[in-house]
């Protein structure tokens, strides 16, 4: 196949594309490289798979509406991968207007692209962060989410919004992903897992909020790399069993889905700090903090309907996936 893989620089997008150039597939990626963390880290995922003879990259912003257009009419994509993103909860309480550029305007230029050249599927990143205010444990894909609690979960929750308006309109297979906190090797600098382990090995105080009563779903990034292919590989098509006299906000009588990809196993944060303590063979110091705002205290994801659909879930136990993580920041950033 040929596949667009948009944040290609990013964490999920760089182990994606590699994935995909291992089994053959072309792949043209492209990213911004800004600077909401470290572009240096950006450029090394890069150089993972960028003299690779299928891999071609170009350094563009989703929100560029006339060079996505002419990526698109350069190119017959099979297959589009949407992984970039203005990420965060908390920092889109500070810029909101980044995430409507990035996830809004962004996703509207690839929705856009992918409907005129005929695309067979759109894959997306959606998140947890949609089911917001819901309390019902575990989150499941027929539960509402209506009721986001920061500005980045709005966004995930309206691109799921307009891509069923386009594979309603336009026929344009597309399913959405929805991301339980992934973590691993080449991981982001601003979430916990790396700002615990650089805390931790230079004696600093990590903070922790929820005063550590938070719960999550913590998914190791080889199992959303293979949910993710294996998603791609199944195109989306309408559910004979949908009904709008009682709609499943889960699926649609279009050719859209929406899936978790969780671990289905939820880890009280200190048991996570555990892990890593453990791996690096020294005790944290602590500094416990109220739950911040935008915060939801627990996510369990119900992925049945990923069972159901690819036969993939999740396994990686988080013992395994943060002793993995701290074998490859050790040779990352030479630490003896």
């Amino acid at each position: 196949m040929k596949v667009l893989v948009t944040g290609a620089a990013g964490f999920i997008g760089m182990h994606v594309a590699q994935r995909l150039l291992q089994r053959g597939d072309s792949v043209v990626g492209i990213d911004n490289i800004n600077d909401y963390y470290d572009p240096n880290i950006k450029l090394n995922r890069l150089s993972l798979i960028k003299e690779h003879d299928q891999f071609i990259f170009h350094k563009v912003d989703l929100a560029d509406t006339a060079a996505i257009e002419r990526i698109f009419a350069d190119n017959q994509f099979d297959v589009v991968i949407n992984l970039a993103a203005q990420a965060g909860v908390r920092y889109s309480i500070e810029n909101p207007r980044a995430y409507i550029d990035s996830n809004i305007v962004g996703f509207l230029n690839i929705l856009e692209g992918a409907k005129k050249t005929n695309v067979k599927h759109l894959v997306y990143a959606s998140s947890s962060s949609v089911y917001g205010a819901n309390e019902s444990l575990p989150f499941s894909v027929s539960d509402s989410v209506d009721h986001p609690l920061s500005m980045y979960a709005a966004t995930k929750k309206s691109n799921e919004l307009m891509a069923h308006t386009y594979s309603s309109l336009f026929g344009l297979p597309t399913t959405g992903l929805r991301f339980f906190t992934v973590y691993g090797p080449w991981g982001r600098p601003d979430m916990a897992l790396f700002k615990f382990a650089k805390a931790i090995l230079n004696d600093e105080e990590i903070q922790v909020f929820n005063y550590g009563n938070h719960r999550r779903d913590f998914t190791y990034i080889d199992d959303i790399c293979e949910g993710i292919i294996r998603v791609a590989d199944n195109t989306a098509t309408p559910d004979p069993n949908w009904s709008g006299e009682k709609p499943d906000a889960g699926s649609s009588k279009y050719p859209w889905r929406v899936y978790n990809i969780g671990n289905s196993s939820p880890v009280k944060l200190m048991d996570y700090i555990n892990a890593i303590e453990k791996a690096l063979g020294k005790k944290a110091k602590m500094q416990l903090l109220p739950l911040q705002p935008g915060d939801v205290p627990d996510t369990h994801a119900d992925v049945s309907a990923l069972v159901k659909d690819v036969g993939f879930k999740p396994e990686t136990s988080v013992e395994e996936g943060v002793s993995r993580f701290i074998d490859w920041y050790k040779d990352y950033f030479k630490v003896n």
